[in-house]
């Protein structure tokens, strides 16, 4: 990185002038005092006319007052990841080998706040960072909130794209109203999206060791005592590079069915991805990996004899040349990954059926097993225990069909292979 140094009343600032990052910001600047370096915005100078340093082996860059600190502060306002560049690490730190499925703090993410039944405003981006909320909250207090899950890739034809990304929109949509929120329209949501990852592009992994995580939040942020949608709404999205969840090529897990717990009742909020419905299963899955599961199976509230998920993931069964998965009916999420895995499948000549499923069937006909969601994409079944009866499928290796359905779904999210039905979405 080269810098240009100039001289403040025995200070010196620091603006970055060149680097292929940063592209060819002048807008960030650090105050250096002493030994460290305190991060401060050009603002802070709006009326101050800096000279040039005359330090050897610096490009001599004069601020002034008037239109160049003006454009720098223009500059700051729309590129807000300058900031929060100035306190992460350089991109030749970023270590996508070791990446996992866990948070990792990006440069910026998308910010609004509108009164309840507003116009949502121009989209517009700040730091990553925290912010503070009313105790009141409807969120805090009334778990008001529901988010969304997507991920950017790079591609073998060099792009950078997102997988269905309307379809996540209307499916927000249709949440923000069950919530009882201002519904946030489909080009605002994707818009809003497109911006957090290209103001994040530095950290979207190579094609095969990852990709970027994207979580569309929209929570109650006005403080309200009674039982009531909140009087504000904050629309987030936020990013983290996540790298590959099976690291090594596909692998099975084993799974626990829960007779104790149930997902959601018929009635609730079942169909969307209500904050509740994860809060609900973290019990479960704890209790299940201390027994060496790695997920729960649920069954239906009411019979308890139907599948509905698998953990926050959609279930599959395969046997012979049939594909089974359970009917929607208000309880399960409407998955984008499920939809995309019934037409995939259709196509590769299997029979689709969406039925209710009953855990007999299951535990004693059913050739394989899978899982479907964002995370993982598919993720193949090795085992099922239901009380004391436990079923391996395939020896715990990966059924044929199920391999076939992740090849040709990964396949057309990362341009491999043709996209028919134009469900990649590709950022320019």
């Amino acid at each position: 990185m080269q810098c240009n140094s100039v001289t403040l009343t025995g200070v010196q600032l620091r603006g970055i002038s060149r680097n292929s990052d940063f592209k060819s910001l002048n807008a960030g600047a650090v105050l250096r005092t002493g030994g460290g370096f305190t991060t401060a915005r050009l603002s802070d100078f709006a009326g101050v006319k800096l000279e040039p340093s005359l330090q050897p082996g610096n490009f001599v860059q004069t601020f002034i007052e008037g239109p160049v600190i003006q454009r720098a502060n223009e500059l700051w306002a729309d590129i807000p990841q300058i900031a929060a560049r100035e306190r992460l690490q350089p991109m030749d730190e970023i270590d996508f080998d070791a990446l996992s499925f866990a948070l990792q703090h990006t440069d910026a993410m998308f910010c609004v706040t509108i009164k309840r039944g507003d116009e949502w405003p121009d989209a517009y981006l700040v730091p990553r960072e925290k912010f503070l909320i009313d105790p009141a909250a409807g969120v805090m207090n009334y778990a008001q909130g529901i988010f969304e899950g997507m991920k950017a890739y790079r591609t073998s034809e060099g792009n950078i794209v997102l997988f269905r990304p309307f379809d996540n929109a209307i499916r927000a949509r249709e949440g923000a109203r069950r919530l009882a929120f201002t519904p946030i329209p489909e080009k605002y949501f994707v818009s809003a999206v497109e911006k957090t990852v290209k103001a994040n592009e530095r950290w979207i992994p190579p094609m095969g060791k990852g990709s970027l995580y994207i979580r569309p939040l929209l929570v109650g942020t006005g403080g309200i005592l009674g039982v009531a949608p909140a009087p504000e709404e904050t629309f987030f999205v936020y990013v983290s590079p996540v790298g590959p969840y099976f690291k090594g090529g596909l692998k099975t897990i084993d799974l626990l069915v829960s007779d104790e717990y149930h997902r959601v009742p018929s009635g609730a909020c079942g169909s969307v991805k209500y904050i509740g419905n994860y809060a609900n299963g973290m019990v479960p899955a704890m209790e299940a990996k201390q027994k060496g599961y790695s997920e729960v199976m649920y069954l239906d509230a009411q019979n308890h004899t139907f599948i509905e998920e698998i953990g926050a993931a959609n279930a599959f069964f395969v046997k012979g040349q049939d594909l089974y998965t359970p009917k929607l009916g208000g309880t399960i999420l409407p998955g984008i990954t499920r939809r995309s895995v019934l037409v995939i499948a259709q196509e590769m000549g299997l029979r689709v059926w969406e039925t209710p499923v009953t855990i007999d069937f299951v535990m004693n006909e059913a050739d394989e097993v899978f899982c479907t969601g964002t995370a993982a994409v598919i993720s193949p079944v090795g085992s099922i225990t239901h009380g004391c009866n436990e079923k391996v499928y395939n020896n715990r290796e990966v059924g044929s069909v199920t391999r076939a359905l992740y090849e040709a779904l990964t396949g057309i999210q990362e341009q491999r292979l043709p996209d028919k039905h134009g469900w990649v979405h590709v950022i320019k």
